[in-house]
């Protein structure tokens, strides 16, 4: 989550009217407002080719994929987000009060940072969890190959698989595999942050 623009509570319909003229994107939720800050060459990288290794496996099964552009609503708890890549199978759903939200991908990719990692892993899955629709949610690493997949399963429970350089995974919304190597073939991986040795 980038930095609140405005100290101030805001309505929905006003986010809407702040996005509409702004040239960049924001994150609204509960009545805050956050700038969505630009990423690292990597993140941008890492992005494009998730996306790409998605529109591989949507091609034949009637899905559509979208990049960082397009903004999903949770409708549950009222966020409004641009996740890196997401995945609609089936007609797109629109939110009724923002033509250009959907409400029903079934895939959800983030690439983290290290100013969103925490929020990515904790409350924004929290929010994504109430996505009826959602089948998978896809977290990449900035730092080393590794991709972890949170898939819901037929009793609604969400479970991991983590997978690293030369591996591959599945998805539970889309058949086929996707081969970690080629989500970072070419990506120059930052350098980990320096570790505190606390006092």
């Amino acid at each position: 989550m980038g930095d609140a623009a405005e100290p101030t509570w805001i309505d929905h319909a006003t986010y809407l009217d702040i996005e509409r003229k702004a040239d960049w994107k924001h994150e609204w939720l509960d009545g805050a407002v956050y700038a969505m800050p630009g990423g690292t060459l990597e993140h941008a990288q890492l992005s494009a080719q998730s996306g790409s290794e998605l529109v591989r496996l949507a091609t034949g099964c009637g899905c559509r994929v979208f990049s960082a552009d397009a903004k999903v609503r949770v409708r549950a708890t009222g966020l409004a987000t641009y996740p890196d890549a997401s995945v609609v199978c089936g007609p797109i759903e629109r939110d009724p009060d923002d033509r250009n939200a959907m409400i029903n991908p079934v895939v959800l990719v983030e690439v983290l940072s290290d100013g969103t990692e925490a929020y990515d892993r904790g409350e924004k899955f929290e929010h994504y969890r109430q996505l009826p629709s959602l089948r998978d949610y896809v977290l990449v690493s900035q730092r080393r190959p590794l991709v972890e997949v949170y898939s819901r399963d037929e009793r609604d429970r969400w479970v991991l698989t983590a997978v690293g350089a030369g591996e591959r995974f599945t998805l539970a919304a889309m058949e086929g595999a996707i081969e970690v190597d080629r989500i970072y073939a070419g990506v120059e991986l930052l350098p980990a942050p320096p570790r505190s040795l606390g006092g």
